[in-house]
């Protein structure tokens, strides 16, 4: 025993010791605890002096904990609102107060010391001392910029479309109905403008998706130029356009938008080496006239584009209601024309093509007729415009090409004389991948050979095919198959487009013999052509031919056939089988008629 030290104080003494040592080291523990986490601490006193900074604390706020040490919370954690950017006040204060755990309202901005800004979110808590008093608070946060980040870009994406940037359907549904509601508390109006480019999808078949794609986003930023910052252009997919204009105060104001977006999109578009040229269609709907839905006013407008597009490149309709009568209508006639097929409603009429030396049927047309279940005969005028817009012409066009060839070969093995059968191809046939492989098909299975087949392409079509639908052609031709260019005049074929082009026959538009029949002398066009087409070495045929003194002038033009109601409207197979039958067709020279055609003048049936 020590001399003057009880074993009593001497061993008090060595517990203090030990208990402070036990302090120290829990102190330690939770010092590498809290800066071993991967979220921000900040502790404070109960006068919301700072007290502590973890390293990840520093690292964010941009203060050493060394000199944050004793300065207040709201020096050093300066945090905004993201929207209003105003001060957010010591936000442990109110976990003090409530003796409670808290979070920062949310989207808080952090203000760091140099400057920068970052996103953060938080909890707080109280810190409670022996007897559970308040000594303190802290507060736990992290860095939420990048996850902020990926969440904008993600509501962007979903809002937006990817080509464009512009926003798509979902966003220009939201702001037309935000649109609709100012004008209604302002007693305003809104207009939608729903626009499709008129020859885009000839770009993308001829020159690549790329260069498509680059010319979407040429049109795109157009669009924008046009129109004022309120209003919004949107991208509903492949090459349509809405634009929406807010404050609308007449229909002129509308129409001279409309006038400016036209003008825009026609000049040239240069995208790489090709310099591109397009039109197009415009429908226009205005709130309240035309609806007072967001949903309505697009519908119209697109009902608007429909009739505009019905009138040519280039052209605006606003709507009217009547229009709605016509898209209803439109509507009925493609539903039933999806089930006409499987019904057998489709029927092929034949118009002959007469040899003008010979009086010989030379050939044949087979015309496409439908006799509706419901509707009783519906003129090709009325559906077959609906059954390209509605893409039913490639069903239907197949069965056209099978029936005629089939039909073809059929009179062949009843020992009637050979004829040349001409069917028309649409530009959606001629563009599909597998035309080639169908025509080639459906030759072996019907035995027609090829030299008997005949495709007639208008000259529009034809002009405006890619390359790859022109090589298809040229493989049909060198099978044997023939190609005309129908409607000849009627578009704007030149003489070395013409001499490219793989065809056989030119078949002259029947606007150009009209002038025939009442004033001779205007014959200029007609004559060119005929020459034109001989000079190619192309055989020329006349359609529309009414008239004894057209079918006259034509032999005296040396034109090499003649097709049109003066011979023969179309018929049934039946009828025109008979017609073959008569084998003998020369001409009477007097009268002009053919021996061995019909009794009774042909009646125009369409």
């Amino acid at each position: 025993m020590v001399a003057g030290v009880s074993p009593v104080k001497k061993l008090g003494e060595v517990s203090k010791a030990g208990i402070k040592r036990v302090n120290v080291e829990q102190k330690d523990r939770a010092q590498v605890t809290l800066e071993s986490i991967g979220e921000a601490v900040i502790s404070t006193d109960r006068e919301a002096k700072i007290t502590f900074l973890n390293v990840v604390g520093e690292r964010l706020t941009g203060w050493p904990v060394r000199e944050a040490r004793g300065r207040s919370i709201e020096e050093v954690f300066k945090v905004v609102d993201a929207t209003t950017r105003e001060s957010i006040p010591d936000p442990m204060e109110s976990s003090r107060q409530q003796h409670r755990p808290g979070h920062l309202p949310g989207c808080c901005i952090l203000i760091r010391r140099d400057g920068g800004e970052i996103y953060i979110e938080d909890s707080t808590a109280p810190i409670h001392g022996r007897g559970g008093k308040v000594t303190g608070s802290v507060i736990v946060f992290r860095d939420v910029s990048e996850a902020r980040r990926v969440a904008e870009e993600m509501m962007h994406a979903s809002q937006h479309d990817f080509l464009t940037g512009l926003p798509n359907r979902l966003l220009l549904e939201d702001r037309l109905g935000q649109a609709i509601a100012l004008a209604e508390r302002h007693s305003g109006e809104v207009a939608v403008l729903y626009i499709d480019l008129d020859q885009f999808k000839q770009v993308n078949d001829s020159l690549g998706h790329l260069v498509g794609d680059k010319l979407l986003q040429s049109v795109a930023e157009r669009l924008q130029e046009q129109v004022r910052t309120p209003d919004t252009v949107s991208r509903q997919g492949g090459d349509e356009f809405v634009v929406l204009l807010q404050e609308v105060k007449t229909k002129a104001d509308a129409q001279v938008v409309t006038k400016r977006i036209l003008d825009a999109v026609a000049s040239v578009h240069s995208i790489g080496e090709n310099q591109l040229y397009l039109t197009a269609s415009i429908g226009v709907s205005r709130y309240p006239a035309d609806g007072v839905d967001a949903e309505t006013l697009v519908k119209h407008a697109d009902t608007a584009l429909y009739q505009a597009k019905a009138s040519g490149r280039g052209c605006v309709k606003f709507f009217k209601p009547a229009m709605n009568a016509r898209a209803v209508y439109r509507r009925s006639i493609e539903e039933d024309l999806r089930r006409a097929l499987g019904r057998n409603e489709f029927q092929l009429h034949y118009q002959p093509t007469i040899d003008l030396k010979t009086g010989a049927i030379a050939g044949v047309e087979a015309l496409l007729r439908w006799t509706s279940g419901s509707r009783g005969v519906v003129t090709p005028e009325t559906f077959l415009a609906v059954a390209e817009e509605s893409g039913l012409m490639l069903p239907i066009g197949s069965w056209v090409l099978r029936e005629a060839c089939r039909q073809a070969a059929s009179w062949l093995d009843e020992g009637l004389p050979a004829v040349s059968m001409a069917v028309n191809a649409s530009a959606i046939q001629l563009q599909d991948a597998n035309f080639r492989n169908e025509v080639c098909r459906v030759l072996e299975e019907t035995g027609l050979s090829p030299a008997s087949l005949e495709l007639e392409v208008t000259e529009t079509v034809l002009m405006n095919l890619p390359e790859r639908a022109l090589a298809v052609l040229q493989h049909l031709r060198g099978m044997g198959v023939k190609v005309s260019i129908d409607d000849f005049g009627a578009g704007y074929s030149s003489l070395s487009h013409l001499k490219r082009l793989p065809v056989d026959i030119l078949k002259i538009d029947r606007s150009f013999l009209r002038p025939l029949k009442e004033q001779l002398d205007d014959t200029s066009i007609a004559v060119a052509i005929i020459r034109m087409g001989r000079s190619l070495k192309l055989r020329v045929v006349a359609e529309g031919v009414e008239s004894l003194e057209q079918m006259k002038f034509l032999r005296a033009q040396d034109c090499d056939e003649a097709q049109g109601f003066y011979f023969s409207s179309p018929v049934p197979a039946e009828q025109f089988g008979a017609m073959l039958r008569k084998r003998q067709f020369s001409w009477k020279l007097k009268s002009g008629r053919l021996r061995g055609s019909a009794a009774e003048p042909p009646r125009k049936t369409g």
